[in-house]
Order: C-alpha cells, then sequence, then structure tokens
C-alpha cells in the first residue's frame, strides 16, 4: 500500500492541475463575466527499474459561475482509482506491497467580491478506506486603485485521520494550519510579477505506515517561498517563470525552478512547452540503505526496537535531483468549447542534486503523466 504521505495532494491543486487552461487567472480582482465547466482525466504512472509502481486515473470535473453580481461560486470533484506497488522501503523491488483503492475528493469555494478586494471561504474533503481528510480556508485580497498591484492574506487548517489496513496504527490524527502572504504587482503591458510566502504548521501523524523503519517527528513545520514572472512576447505569445525555495523541521532543504513558453499556432491551436528542475537534501533521519549485522536490511546500524529514535528509509526523505519536461495542445472546437491534452515526463535521481553529491544506493525513478479534458465558458 502507498502511504498517506505518498498519495495525497491537495484537492484543488490536483483539480486545477486536470483543468487548468493557459490564460485563466486565479488571481483576478474583477468578477468573471462567464461561467466555466470543466471535465478532466489524468492517467499517471510511475516506476523504476523492475518495478512498475503506482498508476492512478482521475477523472474529474469543475464549475465556475458568478451569480448576483458580486458573487463567484467554485466547486469540484476527482475520483482516483490509485493502484500498483511501492518498496517497503528505499527503493528496493522485492517485498513491495500492492494496492488497490479509490479515493473520492470534492470541493466548494464561495468568493465576494468588493471592487478594489475580495474576500472568499473554502471548504474540501477526501475520503478513502484508510485515510479521511477535511480542510477549510478563507482567503482576502485589496488592490490598489489602478489594480496595478495586489495584496492578499490566506488561511486554512485541515485535520486528517489515518487508520491503514495493516492496523500498524488505528484512528491516528493529523492537524495542519497554513497562512500565506502574497503580492502581485504590473510592471508595464508585458510584465507580471508575484511573490507568495507560504508557513504550515503540523501536528500529528506523520509516518508511513507502509514503510518499514518509518518513525517521523510528531511536529513538521513548513515554509516555502515561490516568485513568479510573467512576461508578454509577440505574436500572444507568453513566457512564464518560478523559482521556489521549500525548507521545513525535518532537515528538508529543497529549490525548484522552472518555466513555460506559451505560443498560438495556426489553425486555432495553442503550444505550452515546460519544464521545471527540482533539487533537495536528506531529511535529518533519513538513513542510506545498509544491512544491520544482526537484524540485516533495512535497518540501521544499532536500530533500537525498544526505543526508536526518528528515522525513515523513504526515498521522498532522500536527497535527489528532478526533472519534469512537459508539452501541452491546446484549441478552440466551436460553442464556447476548449479541448486540450497534455503531457509530462519526470526523472528523479540521486546524482543530479545541485550540490553534493545526493543519497546513495537508490534506484532511478521515472514517472508519466498525461492529461485530456475541455473547458467551456458561456
Amino acid at each position: 500500500m502507498a502511504g498517506p504521505n505518498e498519495k495525497k495532494a491537495p484537492v484543488s491543486a490536483l483539480m486545477l492541475a486536470a483543468l487548468a487552461l493557459p490564460g485563466l487567472d486565479a488571481a483576478a480582482q474583477s468578477l468573471p463575466e462567464t461561467s466555466t465547466l470543466g471535465i478532466g482525466m489524468l492517467h499517471y504512472q510511475d516506476e523504476q527499474p523492475e518495478l512498475r509502481r503506482v498508476k492512478v486515473n482521475s477523472p474529474s470535473v469543475y464549475l465556475s459561475m458568478p451569480l448576483a453580481g458580486a458573487w463567484l461560486v467554485e466547486g469540484g470533484a476527482v475520483l482516483d482509482h490509485l493502484s500498483g506497488a511501492t518498496p517497503r522501503y528505499h527503493t528496493a523491488v522485492s517485498g513491495a506491497s500492492r494496492m488497490d483503492e479509490k479515493r473520492k475528493a470534492g470541493d466548494v469555494r464561495v468568493t465576494r467580491y468588493f471592487g478594489h478586494a475580495t474576500l472568499g471561504l473554502g471548504a474540501a474533503v477526501s475520503n478513502e478506506n484508510d485515510y479521511r481528510s477535511r480542510a477549510y480556508s478563507a482567503s482576502a485580497s485589496l488592490s490598489s486603485e489602478d489594480r496595478n498591484t495586489v495584496g492578499s492574506l490566506g488561511f486554512g487548517v485541515s485535520n486528517d485521520t489515518i487508520s491503514p489496513v495493516n492496523q500498524r496504527v488505528v484512528g491516528e490524527r493529523r492537524h495542519t494550519t497554513e497562512f500565506m502572504v502574497g503580492i502581485e504587482q504590473v510592471l508595464g503591458k508585458r510584465d507580471v510579477v508575484k511573490a507568495d510566502y507560504t508557513h504550515t504548521r503540523g501536528r500529528g501523524y506523520y509516518s508511513d505506515p507502509y514503510k518499514q523503519v518509518d518513525n517521523r517527528p510528531r511536529e513538521r513545520d513548513t515554509d516555502a517561498l515561490l516568485l513568479r514572472w510573467n512576461h508578454a512576447l509577440d505574436h500572444a505569445a507568453a513566457l512564464r517563470l518560478h523559482y521556489r525555495y521549500f525548507r521545513d523541521s525535518f532537515g528538508i532543504r529543497a529549490h525548484a525552478v522552472g518555466g513555460e513558453y506559451e505560443r498560438p499556432l495556426a489553425g486555432g491551436w495553442m503550444v505550452t512547452p515546460s519544464l521545471r528542475l527540482y533539487s533537495q537534501s536528506a531529511a535529518d533521519f533519513y538513513f542510506d540503505p545498509v544491512y544491520d549485522p544482526l537484524f540485516g536490511e533495512p535497518y540501521p546500524p544499532g536500530y533500537n526496537f525498544a526505543s526508536p529514535k526518528p528515522s525513515t528509509a523513504d526515498q521522498r526523505m532522500a536527497a535527489f535531483g528532478a526533472a519534469t519536461f512537459g508539452l501541452k495542445l491546446a484549441r478552440e472546437i466551436g460553442g464556447g468549447w476548449t479541448a486540450y491534452i497534455k503531457a509530462e515526463q519526470y526523472r528523479q535521481m540521486s546524482s543530479w542534486r545541485w550540490t553534493g553529491s545526493g543519497s546513495p544506493g537508490l534506484a532511478r525513478f521515472d514517472a508519466r503523466s498525461w492529461q485530456v479534458g475541455a473547458v467551456r465558458t458561456w
């Protein structure tokens, strides 16, 4: 089985990734004049040498409607079908645990527009056989008179319940609070820059019950800084660049840089190639693949079963680098509909870490995904 930290993604983020089209602006200060309906299908498959790992199929739907000249109501739903296998520790193929399960998730958000300001409230729910999550959020924004400067604030809380089928734990809880502050600045007719800072405070169960030797601290604080620059080019083309810095109390430090180039083509097509590069350090309690003289793999030397210290053999807590290549095609097909298809290829290797040598002994990790769908506005 995949653990609760391996297969979870924020509901809104998942749906926006599946349904977003070039030109949609979630931070707009004016109430949209049109309604939007989006339907999509996401397929994901990851693998390592000699092991096809997790496969996910996710149909989703999204609806956004302006009401009464001042309100925007948004909602979405997604159904994930996950199957496959994940290593119990590091990237060892032997003993990989199997899974086949479904997740149902949905969210709703209501935003009130006040000319130069907005207030929003949202709620999200996610259910599956071993994991349940409830989340609530509030946000506000304020723009200058000329609308060239926009400040935003956000606050969210989530409560998760973890009850794995192997019954290693039953009814474990995790509570998370998140605070975000951001500012967006128009620099001219062609350029917009934005900076967002997010702080997250989590308390509760963070271990992966399906991994061997996985005992993580019950407190996790994170900080993330996201910088974005959007630049309009000639012929309706656009360049979007971003940089993200992340750190947490587990000891992980991560950097990500990326960009996408959006360009219209003949026949009403829009093409968007993208590239993202990523690097992270290992968690303080991550241990490399080793063999204990007494217990054998995967226990680190001197592991104390009676009083285990924080430790993990989860490759996602290791030091590594990664690259993601993507290509998206979209086309207006009439009747207010725009269809799109997007493919991405991800590769993760220890040797690709930007500084240092990365964690040794890990197998290469690859993932492929494609999304297909359509969006209608009216």
